[in-house]
């Protein structure tokens, strides 16, 4: 055996043992006739002791080691004169009577600790190296507690975990696909999947009840601090179930993970909100609720003053700041600047001050007397020292905007946590949003969401209004998942793929084994998908979800480690019927 022990386990109760330990060596400091390692592996750190008076020769040996050398120590255990109470083993040391160098190490290109020198490019493309420090290894530690808990709760409650198809055949779910050739049939491509969707509900008209899957999902889509090409769902589909029962079942599954893995005990009933009512108020279909800061909608009260701004807008808005009005002028240019970056798209950004002194300074003061930003002051509930921020413009862009100065000014003023969570279901989303590009309605979801049943009448006469029998949930901002209640119904998924701009020839290229399938009794069913990373990331308070993959790719969706993806050999490219065009 390596060892008998690991670098984390040691303690007083293990003084006078004679033990073997292996790994890394983390810290060498030469103290005269003495010399201290810290050996780290996995499990922790434990201070290896060399004295030069005791042994010279291994004195000599521990002086010629270097970081990251991989060692094995056999020695006694020993209680440490000088504790180190930062240290799990900090009350004991290892006096060393063996030392077995198994591998030397090149000096790594940056420090393997916790507040390390590397950047981000440098530590992916040594990502093997970045792994042996704490902090990463935490949270890929967090990551295998949530799947080990999710799996033994589903479990509990009956579901299955069934494996489908990577291989598939291409079909439009949003994002583009990516694609791989196929030698046996030449000119022919599978895709990889964006979800398992098509195949969780042919299991349920397989007569699999309950299925879940801990499944890699793929999108050829641009990259985000949110987004990798190749990620993680927890992927569950139920049958005979309405939107109820999945709300009631997965929001156990949330509060179990949040119990188990954060201890923090939700007690009551998510909160749920309407996706109309999360636009209004919040301009988002994934609300911070964790703050205020709400919309105040102000057309009708700032109409008529001949600011053209607003009278021309069809749409003005604004949010305020509590206790901002010390807002110096370079402040809030650097906020106009920010609404006006090319990913937000505002044109301009309209403040009020509310003085201390109850006065009021306004970028608008030309057009509007005090009075009347009293009268504005007073929608917002406004208190004097607060800052009222506007917007205008094209109603759900101008939202869109608003909603990213709100959580900017969340974050400047603290509201943010990373400790605090603030759950919510987001329900009754649209079934159909408009796509002006193709100048024809799209599915706001996937092409297998089913309408609220009081709503079907309305997709013949006004599908913009018919709402989706579909649901999200958001925590702190993040969508954390999201589902719905599927068509199960022949008639009604060929009237949604008419809708949707399929010819009936198209419809039953792409989708005929599903339409297919539910001509053979399929049951009612819905169900939804968590991304595994944002989870991870979110409970662990990281900026990335690329922090919580252990070999992740970068924002241009390149491994650097193992320079992927790269260029085929041309006897591959002949051997698969492939010309490259550049």
């Amino acid at each position: 055996m390596y060892r008998t022990h690991n670098c984390g386990e040691l303690r007083l109760s293990h003084v006078g043992q004679e033990i073997t330990l292996a790994g890394w060596v983390q810290r060498i400091r030469k103290m005269g006739g003495m010399v201290f390692i810290d050996l780290r592996d996995r499990y922790g750190i434990t201070q290896l002791v060399f004295n030069q008076e005791i042994n010279s020769d291994l004195w000599e040996k521990a002086n010629k080691l270097s970081r990251e050398y991989v060692v094995q120590v056999t020695g006694k255990v020993s209680e440490r004169s000088n504790k180190n109470p930062n240290l799990s083993t900090g009350d004991i040391e290892i006096l060393v009577s063996k030392l077995t160098v198994l591998n030397e190490s090149k000096i790594p290109p940056f420090t393997i600790e916790d507040a390390t020198d590397g950047g981000d490019d440098l530590r992916m493309k040594y990502r093997y190296l970045d792994l042996r420090r704490n902090v990463v290894r935490k949270n890929l530690e967090l990551r295998h507690q949530m799947t080990i808990e999710t799996r033994q709760y589903l479990d509990n409650l009956g579901f299955l975990e069934v494996e489908t198809p990577v291989l598939i055949a291409s079909t439009p779910e949003g994002a583009r696909d990516f694609v791989v050739p196929s030698r046996m049939n030449p000119g022919e491509f599978y895709a990889l999947p964006q979800s398992p969707q098509l195949f969780k509900q042919l299991l349920m008209v397989g007569g699999f009840d309950r299925y879940f899957q801990i499944v890699k999902c793929f999108r050829d889509e641009d990259l985000r601090a949110d987004r990798q090409p190749e990620f993680t769902q927890i992927d569950c589909e139920m049958s005979f179930v309405e939107q109820e029962d999945v709300l009631q079942t997965f929001e156990g599954l949330v509060k179990h993970l949040f119990k188990t893995i954060k201890n923090i005990d939700f007690t009551e009933p998510f909160p749920r909100m309407q996706w109309s009512e999360a636009m209004k108020r919040f301009g988002s279909d994934k609300p911070d609720i964790r703050f205020g800061m709400e919309f105040v909608e102000l057309k009708e009260i700032v109409t008529g003053y001949n600011f053209s701004v607003f009278d021309n807008a069809e749409y003005v808005g604004g949010i305020c700041a509590p206790a901002c009005a010390s807002y110096t002028r370079k402040q809030i240019d650097e906020l106009t600047e920010f609404v006006k970056r090319p990913q937000i798209g505002a044109k301009g950004l309209i403040y009020i001050r509310y003085e201390n002194d109850g006065s009021f300074k306004s970028s608008i003061d030309k057009f509007f007397s005090a009075d009347d930003l009293k009268k504005i002051s007073t929608l917002f509930s406004a208190n004097a020292g607060d800052l009222i921020l506007i917007m205008a413009g094209n109603k759900l862009k101008t939202q869109k905007a608003l909603c990213e100065l709100r959580l900017e000014m969340g974050g400047r003023l603290g509201l943010r946590k990373k400790d605090e969570f603030a759950p919510l279901w987001v329900v009754d989303f649209p079934l159909f949003e408009w796509n002006e590009e193709l100048n024809r309605y799209q599915a706001m979801h996937h092409p297998f969401t089913s309408p609220k049943p009081e709503d079907i009448p309305l997709l013949d006469t006004k599908p913009g209004d018919v709402r989706a029998n579909a649901y999200d949930m958001v925590v702190n901002g993040v969508e954390l998942g999201g589902g719905s209640i599927r068509i199960h119904n022949s008639s009604l998924q060929n009237k949604m793929f008419e809708l949707l701009g399929f010819t009936p020839e198209k419809a039953q290229s792409q989708f005929g084994f599903l339409m297919n399938a539910f001509q053979y009794g399929a049951p009612p069913h819905g169900g939804l998908a968590f991304g595994l990373d944002r989870f991870v990331s979110l409970l662990a308070g990281l900026d990335s979800i690329r922090d919580c993959i252990a070999f992740p790719k970068n924002n241009a969706g390149r491994d650097v480690m193992i320079n992927a993806p790269s260029p085929l050999d041309p006897s591959q490219l002949e051997e698969l019927h492939l010309t490259i065009k550049l």
